[in-house]
């Protein structure tokens, strides 16, 4: 599979060109340039510029307005409610990080709401955002439908990512972004834009069946993670995303892949906790004891910790970006 090198910056600017050719701002373009191109950079492709050509085309026919600007309301002093109003979530997730902060500080903890979304990305840059100021958080957020409850073979729930980022005195923050799926759709996207086949184990196709054709895994449903529990996890952030929100639930929701349909008008849960004031100023204390015995225990590796590494690597010798995406981003310039 042939790649090109692009820089950051030249990953971003393309990011931005393709989406404003769409009919997206150039405000929300560059706030999701900069999302997908981080997930890039953090080792996420399918969080990064292969969403592009699906979020032009949504942006294009109006399934996500690419103009929109969110909206904020403080409904107590540690629940804040935001309107996407139908456009990127990334806009309205910027908007929330920065007031969750002062609000955790005031309460000890706070919530974001986030209602009329659409697909948030890699959910723990989201939470480390929150963690690199000294909060632990937690995001949830739910997705269009393709895992089936336990014993079913029609897809109810989406692969509803769960994310949580703690501070960590003198590191890097501890980062844990996982879907409730063994794999994130986003990967299956990636492979079947390239052609590329899938492990077994990843998907069924629409009749049940195992396979490893990406296309065939695209029409039909993800596997869970942990089987019976993985699918109970699925529907415990189905609710914590979407019921608690008023957002649309996964079945309902339309292709985040496509630019036909209604939008999908998914939901997010962000939340922010003030560490400090939980643990009576012990939590310090206790998160450098826990990290040290997990780095001291023999083949161990602390959860997310290779991004950092990724991330240097991606700012010293650019991103390596599949030729096949990058002539479909580059077709939306002409």
């Amino acid at each position: 599979m042939s790649s090109e090198i692009l820089t950051l910056a030249q990953a971003h600017d393309l990011v931005v060109a393709a989406l404003v050719a769409c009919g997206t701002s150039s405000e929300n373009a560059d706030c999701v340039a900069r999302a997908l191109v981080a997930a890039e950079a953090s080792g996420q492709p399918g969080h990064g510029l292969s969403r592009v050509p699906g979020y032009a085309a949504q942006s294009a026919s109006g399934k996500v307005d690419g103009r929109a600007v969110p909206s904020l309301q403080e409904v107590t002093p540690s629940l804040l409610r935001v309107d996407a109003a139908l456009g990127f979530a990334y806009p309205a997730i910027e908007r929330a990080l920065d007031v969750l902060p002062a609000m955790a500080s005031r309460q000890g903890i706070a919530m974001a709401a986030i209602a009329r979304s659409h697909h948030f990305g890699q959910g723990g840059a989201h939470c480390e955002a929150l963690a690199d100021k000294g909060y632990v958080a937690l995001v949830f957020g739910n997705a269009p439908k393709s895992i089936a409850p336990w014993g079913g073979k029609e897809p109810l729930f989406g692969t509803n990512p769960i994310a949580f980022a703690a501070p960590v005195p003198g590191k890097p923050s501890l980062v844990i972004d996982l879907a409730v799926s063994r794999v994130a759709k986003g990967k299956i996207m990636a492979a079947e834009k390239t052609g590329s086949a899938i492990p077994e184990g990843w998907a069924h196709d629409k009749d049940g069946n195992p396979t490893t054709d990406a296309s065939a895994a695209m029409q039909g449903t993800m596997l869970p993670i942990g089987e019976a529990k993985g699918a109970a996890l699925a529907m415990m952030i189905e609710v914590l995303s979407a019921a608690l929100v008023g957002a649309s639930l996964a079945f309902e929701a339309s292709s985040l892949f496509s630019g036909e349909g209604s939008p999908p008008n998914l939901g997010q849960v962000i939340i922010a906790i003030d560490p400090g004031l939980s643990s009576g100023g012990a939590y310090a204390e206790r998160i450098a004891t826990l990290l040290t015995a997990v780095e001291g225990a023999e083949g161990a590796r602390v959860p997310g910790s290779r991004r950092i590494e990724m991330r240097e690597r991606a700012e010293r010798d650019g991103l390596a970006i599949p030729s096949a995406i990058l002539a479909e981003i580059r077709n939306l310039l002409a």
